[in-house]
C-alpha cells in the first residue's frame, strides 16, 4: 500500500496528532465559534508551508481585507508581504465585493454581480501560475453572504472542493458553529450541512468554560487516512502563533 503524503499543519504540536501533517490533497473544514482563532489557524498552515517548506499557499478572503489580515498577523512576526514579493503567498480579495468597489489588490474579484464559479475559476487559475500547493478559504459564512441563495452556496462548496482535490491542493476551509451548541454532541460542524460531509476532514475549535474564564480548544472530528487524536486539546495564541497541547502536557 503506498504511504499516505503529508502536508505539516504549521501548528506546533498538531503534526504529532495526525501523523505527519494533514494528507495531501485533501479538503479540511475547520470550523468554530467566533473569535477561536480559524484566520490565524489558516494562515499559519500557509505561512510556515512557505517558509519552511518553500510551498506556495494562496488565502482566499471573503471575510477580512488583505491589509487587515497583514497588519493583524504581523505582530506575531509574519512578514506576509514579503513571502508575497516572493510569489511563496497570494491574498486573494473577495472582500470589496461587498462594497461594489474595485480592489487595489494583485489578486482579487471583479466588480459586479457575484459569480462565484467564476470566481473559483480565476482563483483556481492563479494557483495554477504560481504552483501553489496549499489553499485556505475564509469563511463559508462570509461567501454565503454575497450568494444568491442557499443552494448557490452548497454547489459554490461542491465546486471548490471537487476543484482542490482535482488539482492536488491541501485546502483548509473555515466555517462558524453556533458558540451555545458548538460542544454539543449531534450537534453538525458546518453552517449548511454540507461542509463536513464534502470535506476530509473536520479540525473544531472552540471554547471551554465560562465567560469569565474560557479556554481554547481543538478537536479532531475526523481525518480520513489517518490515525489522529481523538481528546478535546488544550490551544494557546503565542506571540508567534498557534500551539496545541496535549491533555497530558497541561494536566499531566
Amino acid at each position: 500500500m503506498a504511504e499516505i503524503q503529508r502536508a505539516s499543519t504549521g501548528v506546533t504540536g498538531l503534526d504529532g496528532m495526525l501523523e505527519g501533517g494533514y494528507p495531501r490533497g485533501r479538503t479540511i473544514l475547520i470550523s468554530g465559534a467566533c473569535g477561536t482563532g480559524k484566520t490565524i489557524f489558516c494562515m499559519q498552515f500557509l505561512y510556515k508551508g512557505a517558509l519552511m517548506h518553500k510551498e506556495p499557499g494562496l488565502f482566499l478572503t471573503f471575510d477580512e481585507a488583505p491589509n487587515k489580515i497583514r497588519e493583524d498577523l504581523g505582530r506575531f512576526g509574519w512578514d506576509l508581504r514579503k513571502l508575497e514579493e516572493q510569489g511563496l503567498l497570494a491574498i486573494f480579495d473577495a472582500t470589496s465585493i461587498k462594497a461594489g468597489v474595485a480592489s487595489d489588490e494583485k489578486h482579487a474579484a471583479g466588480v459586479g454581480a457575484v459569480d462565484l464559479e467564476k470566481l473559483f475559476t480565476d482563483v483556481m487559475k492563479t494557483a495554477r501560475e504560481m504552483g501553489v500547493k496549499r489553499m485556505a478559504i475564509d469563511s463559508i459564512p462570509a461567501m454565503a453572504v454575497q450568494a444568491g441563495s442557499p443552494s448557490e452556496v452548497r454547489r459554490a462548496i461542491l465546486k471548490i472542493a471537487y476543484l482542490a482535490t482535482h488539482h492536488e491542493l491541501t485546502t483548509l476551509i473555515t466555517t462558524e458553529i453556533d458558540e451555545q451548541s458548538a460542544s454539543a454532541e449531534a450537534r453538525k460542524f458546518s453552517h449548511y450541512g454540507i461542509e463536513e460531509y464534502v470535506s476530509d476532514g473536520v479540525i473544531v475549535l472552540n471554547f471551554l468554560g465560562s465567560e469569565k474564564e474560557a479556554s481554547r480548544t481543538l478537536y479532531i472530528r475526523k481525518m480520513r487516512a489517518t490515525k489522529h487524536n481523538v481528546e478535546i486539546n488544550p490551544v494557546f495564541i503565542t506571540d508567534q502563533g498557534i500551539v496545541v497541547k496535549s491533555v497530558e502536557e497541561v494536566f499531566g
